[in-house]
């Protein structure tokens, strides 16, 4: 069974940095693709960043490229998401996911889903 666990988030200051953590069991993770997005009340999950690491595919979306960086630890089985020059706009719910092989911006492309972990950037 695929198991995603976020940890990381928390309340944080303008300017400031957090790296948020994604715990996979139950997959082979050198298979699988990781994503990040993130989402807010009453508006439709965001992609934020993937990587696949069969073929070393990184993609990030432009609305954070230069402040977010998506990498990961094999050994460790966890994907990260660095997080900085933080903004208030930032606040949201964050998501960790994965896909057996490929996967793409939408998250329809993504079959498993972590529990979320909340991100608030004070002004």
């Amino acid at each position: 069974q695929v198991q995603l666990v976020e940890s990381g988030g928390g309340l944080v200051q303008a300017g400031g940095s957090l790296r948020l953590s994604c715990a996979a069991s139950g997959i082979t993770f050198s298979d699988y693709s990781m994503g990040w997005f993130r989402q807010t009340p009453g508006k439709e999950r965001e992609f934020l960043a993937l990587i696949t690491w069969r073929t070393g595919f990184i993609d990030v979306a432009d609305s954070v490229k230069g402040r977010f960086t998506i990498s990961g630890d094999n050994a460790k089985n966890t994907v990260y998401l660095q997080m900085n020059r933080l903004k208030p706009e930032d606040t949201a719910v964050y998501y960790c996911a994965c896909n057996n092989g490929w996967a793409g911006r939408m998250p329809t492309t993504f079959g498993s889903w972590g529990q979320g972990t909340q991100v608030t950037v004070s002004s």
